[in-house]
């Protein structure tokens, strides 16, 4: 039989009142008092039932995750990180699936059946909208990988894309390549949109290098994949490509092999995360590394400090992306040599 909060109390010698407060955060207790429940409850091995102290104190201390486009390996990641992170500071994660779903309102109306006591959206690809609804609702919310805005509607952690766009045409640039192009996720996205501009920002200032875009349909290595074998079909390649993502890039590399071009010795790749699998010998991407670790410890700061304040104004928290040299642009030797 599983222990319960009365076999504590007895073998401690006390009321199961004070077993109660003993579990209950921000309850009165005296620390001789703690000392012996918690001894008690040890040489027993009682765990208190969360459920049952969430209608004491009024807080379930679960917060919903939620996120889009499973198919992108960079969220096993993503999850493992906000998922211990959340478990580290007492929290219980919960998460929420939104591929495929177009409604801010029945995403909110589900996480409000459990009595969450807030939210992280995590996600670059999902409308600001679904933030908004949240925080409508009541519900503290932060937006993990939003969009930067002066002005934010809600509390917003991440990068500021359309630098990151600008860093990877510097780069390009600084290769010597004389033809470029964005092979960017799908158009709707914030993400692609602020890469997209500071991608021909940056390209603008050199009107002697070509420069054209795509789009892909998805964050995926297939829609990647797809729509550089468009390109390829279409019977003329840029130099080099900026993908809006890794698992984009990876996608165009298999597009790329299968058309028996060499990386990158024929096309330079540069992809956008540094998620791990860019790191695989076998794939060896040059990237912009976007830090995951950090948007995710601010995140949960954020989330942390909003419990206790929740009319807190929103701010934003950026973090700089940086180029990870690997093996999938013309060395930079090279690239003297074009000059």
């Amino acid at each position: 039989m599983p222990v319960t909060l009365k076999d504590v109390a007895n073998r401690a010698g006390v009321s199961t009142s004070a077993v109660s407060r003993t579990f209950t955060d921000g309850a009165s207790v005296s620390e001789k008092m703690r000392v012996k429940v918690e001894t008690a409850a040890s040489e027993l091995g009682y765990a208190p039932n969360a459920l049952a102290s969430s209608l004491t104190t009024g807080r379930t201390k679960l917060i919903g995750l939620v996120s889009n486009n499973f198919h992108n390996p960079i969220f096993l990641e993503v999850f493992d990180l906000f998922t211990r992170k959340l478990q580290d500071r007492g929290l219980r994660p919960l998460l929420m699936n939104l591929s495929g779903e177009p409604d801010a309102v029945t995403a909110v109306r589900r996480l409000q059946q459990y009595s969450v006591d807030g939210v992280i959206v995590a996600s670059s690809t999902l409308s600001p909208e679904f933030s908004k609804a949240f925080r409508d609702a009541g519900v503290s919310v932060v937006n993990s990988f939003g969009r930067f805005s002066t002005e934010p509607e809600v509390h917003v952690v991440g990068v500021d894309n359309s630098e990151c766009g600008r860093m990877a045409g510097r780069e390009l640039v600084r290769r010597g390549y004389k033809s470029v192009a964005l092979l960017g996720g799908p158009e709707t996205a914030t993400s692609t949109q602020d890469r997209f501009r500071g991608f021909s920002q940056e390209l603008a200032k050199h009107p002697e290098i070509a420069y054209s875009h795509s789009f892909a349909s998805d964050y995926s290595f297939d829609a990647g994949r797809a729509e550089m074998q468009r390109l390829i079909k279409r019977g003329y390649l840029a130099e080099a490509y900026f993908c809006g993502d890794d698992v984009l890039s990876i996608g165009a590399l298999s597009a790329l092999a299968d058309a028996g071009l060499n990386v990158p010795e024929d096309i330079g790749i540069i992809g956008f995360n540094d998620m791990e699998m860019a790191r695989w010998q076998n794939i060896n991407l040059s990237t912009i590394g976007q830090p995951i670790a950090q948007i995710i410890s601010a995140s949960v700061d954020l989330i942390v400090e909003m419990l206790d304040d929740p009319e807190r104004a929103p701010e934003v928290r950026l973090f700089p992306c940086n180029m990870v040299e690997r093996g999938t642009l013309r060395p930079l030797r090279d690239a003297a040599n074009t000059q």
